[in-house]
């Protein structure tokens, strides 16, 4: 039996990239002694707050994890787990329960289920696992980061009158043009992955497109109001999923895919 040696076989920079934007968003947590927008927990759930100060301690301590070689394995199996199952499951389950007739209600899942993806992907490449049920782990995060990045570039066209406005004026052709052109690329991002056609270089285009949400969209607004929340979570966010991309990207060159 293979096992999957946990040095040898730990992310590099996507795993790095994925453990801070992660502890971003517990920071945040922390900061403002709330939920990130992306896990509703309802305002009068028995003591909320301090629900939200040890969800937001668990992300931090379990992101900061990954950035050890020694802790990765733990701490990305932690993320995975909570945010598969308690995210994902518990504070948005009764969400779909509600709006199952709203294509936002599942883009809104697909980020936390992205962060979930990123996670399993880690584990499986630097747990003391065997190899066969590493790659099956490593590809089943793949394919379900598959299907988040094409209910992401859908909410592009579903939504396009709130996208758009969060593209800069100075860019040119339009605004629609390039909330099209992502969702687009998005959706081409997602394809490539589930069939497998091309799939490194276009998750590899996706996280450039990413960092080029945080360069030109998030950023800007962060720096334009510092103080709000919701902007502080997209940026947290992005980032996040910018390692998310990254990771699938180097999971798929050592799988040879």
């Amino acid at each position: 039996m293979k096992v999957m040696a946990a040095g040898k076989t730990t992310m590099a920079l996507g795993c790095r990239v994925y453990g801070l934007g992660v502890m971003a968003i517990a920071v945040l947590c922390l900061a403002w002694g709330t939920f990130d927008p992306g896990q509703p927990v309802p305002k009068a759930f028995p003591d909320r707050t301090a629900l939200a100060y040890a969800a937001a301690l668990l992300m931090l301590v379990a992101g900061a994890a990954i950035e050890w070689r020694r802790t990765v394995a733990w701490g990305a199996a932690a993320l995975t787990a909570y945010y598969a199952f308690i995210v994902v499951i518990l504070m948005n389950g009764r969400v779909v329960l509600a709006h199952y007739a709203e294509f936002g209600t599942y883009s809104n899942i697909a980020e936390q289920l992205a962060i979930a993806a990123g996670g399993l992907i880690i584990y499986a490449m630097s747990a003391r696992i065997e190899a066969t049920l590493a790659a099956r782990l490593a590809r089943l995060g793949q394919l379900t980061f598959g299907v988040c990045a094409l209910l992401f570039g859908g909410a592009h066209f579903v939504y396009m009158n709130l996208t758009a406005p969060l593209v800069p004026q100075w860019l040119p052709p339009t605004q629609a043009f390039w909330a099209y052109a992502t969702g687009f690329g998005q959706i081409a991002a997602g394809i490539a992955i589930l069939t497998g056609k091309q799939a490194r270089l276009a998750v590899i285009l996706l996280t450039a497109m990413y960092v080029s949400f945080a360069l030109l969209v998030w950023a800007p607004w962060l720096l334009a109001d510092p103080t709000s929340h919701w902007i502080g979570s997209e940026n947290a966010l992005n980032l996040a999923l910018i390692g998310v991309a990254w990771v699938v990207a180097e999971s798929l060159a050592r799988l040879g895919r």
